[in-house]
C-alpha cells in the first residue's frame, strides 16, 4: 500500500498525534470530545483507513461471489459491510462498502488494505475488474450530526456540515447504508449510525480533507472514536478479533455484513451450520472494568475466570460516562451468567 503521511487536521489547535503520527489521538479534551459527539455532533478524522476501489461492469457480481454480503442487490449510492472468510468460516477480511454506480469502494482498518488487495488480485482470474489502492488520494472521515427538537428529543439532522449532505441520508440505515454524493467535493457520504446516533462516513480527495472539515465544530480524536465504538460493541478488525473469529461471535457483523440467505461463497457452510445447529465458541462482549488501575489494560491482556484463561482484551479505553470499558472475545461458557466476575490484569471486569 502507498504510505500515507500525517493528516492536515493534525495542525488543529490542541491536536496530539497517535503513535504512528497519522491522525490525532485527541484534541486536548478526549472525554469532552466523546460527550460532544453523542450530544451535539463531532467530526472524527479517520483518514488513516486503507481505501480500495473496484471498477468494471462485473464488480458487484464478482465481489458478491467472494464475500458474505448480498452485493448484487446493492443500488448506486448505497453502502453496506462485508466479510471474506476462510474455507473453514474464519473471518479473513472485513470491509465497509459503497457503490457510486461506477466504482465500488472498500475501506478497511489501517494496515489491512494490502492483504485484502492481494487476495482480490489473486481471485480475479479472467474477470474484467480493476482493483486499485486509493489510500494516497482519498481520505475518510466520520461525523455525528444531532439536533434537538423543542421537547429535547434527538432528530436526524446531519450537522454541522449539513450543506454537504444529501436528502437521501435521512433514511435510517439497516444492513444497507443510504448514501449520496458529498456536495461540493468529488466524494460521497454514507449513513451508518454505528455509534448509536446519526453517524455519517464521508470520502473525499485527500487534498480536500481540511476544506471539507472547515466549520465542523468539535474535532474528536481516535481516543473518542475507540471509546464510543467500544460502547456500541463495534469491533475493529484485527484488534478486537483474531484468526479464529467466526461471524456469529460478532453480533454487529452478523447483522450488518452477513446475508444469511445467501450461499455459494467460501466459508458459507460454517456460517449455515453455526446458525442452524449450534452456538459459536466465543462471544464479543463489552466489559466494565473496576478502575483499580487508572490505566486501561493493554491489548492482549489475558482475561481469567476462576484462574482459567477465557479470553483476551481487544480495545480498552476510558469512556466519558462508563469509565473504563473494553471489548473482548470471551468463551461463551464463561459469560453464560450475566453476573459473572472476570479478572484482567489487576482489575475485576463485569459484563
Amino acid at each position: 500500500m502507498t504510505a500515507i503521511g500525517p493528516s492536515p487536521l493534525l495542525t488543529a489547535p490542541g491536536a496530539v498525534a497517535t503513535a504512528d503520527g497519522r491522525t490525532a489521538w485527541h484534541y486536548g479534551g478526549p472525554l469532552k470530545e466523546q460527550k460532544a459527539a453523542m450530544e451535539t455532533g463531532a467530526l472524527f478524522d479517520r483518514s488513516d483507513r486503507d481505501v480500495l476501489s473496484v471498477t468494471g461492469e462485473a464488480r458487484l457480481t464478482w465481489l458478491h461471489s467472494l464475500s458474505t454480503q448480498h452485493l448484487t442487490s446493492l443500488k448506486p449510492h448505497e453502502g453496506t459491510e462485508t466479510l471474506i472468510l476462510s474455507p473453514t468460516g474464519r473471518v479473513e477480511h472485513h470491509a465497509n462498502v459503497y457503490d457510486d454506480g461506477a466504482t465500488t469502494w472498500l475501506d478497511t482498518e489501517p494496515g489491512y488494505g494490502e492483504p485484502l488487495l492481494k487476495y482480490l488480485e489473486l481471485m480475479k482470474f479472467r474477470t474484467e475488474v480493476d482493483i486499485r489502492d486509493e489510500s494516497a488520494d482519498w481520505a475518510l472521515f466520520t461525523f455525528t450530526g444531532i439536533a434537538r427538537a423543542e421537547d429535547g428529543a434527538p432528530v436526524v439532522q446531519p450537522v454541522p456540515i449539513a450543506k454537504f449532505a444529501s436528502k437521501d441520508l435521512l433514511a435510517v440505515p439497516t444492513s444497507v447504508y443510504p448514501g449520496g454524493p458529498f456536495q461540493e467535493t468529488d466524494g460521497w457520504t454514507r449513513r451508518t449510525d454505528v455509534l448509536g446516533v446519526p453517524t455519517f462516513d464521508v470520502l473525499v480527495r485527500r487534498e480536500q480533507l481540511a476544506e471539507a472539515a472547515e466549520g465542523a465544530g468539535t474535532l474528536a480524536g481516535t481516543w473518542a472514536w475507540n471509546a464510543l465504538r467500544t460502547a456500541a460493541k463495534l469491533p475493529a478488525f484485527g484488534t478486537d478479533t483474531d484468526e479464529k473469529t467466526v461471524p456469529h461471535e460478532v453480533p454487529h457483523w452478523l447483522a450488518a455484513a452477513v446475508h444469511l440467505d445467501k450461499g455459494c461463497y467460501r466459508g458459507q457452510e460454517t456460517v449455515a451450520k453455526v446458525h442452524h445447529l449450534g452456538q459459536p465458541p466465543r462471544r464479543l462482549v463489552m466489559l466494565h472494568l473496576d478502575g483499580t488501575d487508572e490505566h486501561p489494560p493493554a491489548h492482549g491482556t489475558p482475561i481469567t475466570l476462576d484462574g482459567k484463561e477465557v479470553g483476551a482484551i481487544g480495545t480498552a479505553v476510558q469512556h466519558y460516562e462508563l469509565g473504563q470499558i473494553a471489548l473482548a472475545e470471551v468463551k461463551r461458557s464463561a459469560v453464560a451468567n450475566q453476573d459473572v466476575r472476570l479478572i484482567t490484569g489487576d482489575q475485576a471486569a463485569s459484563l
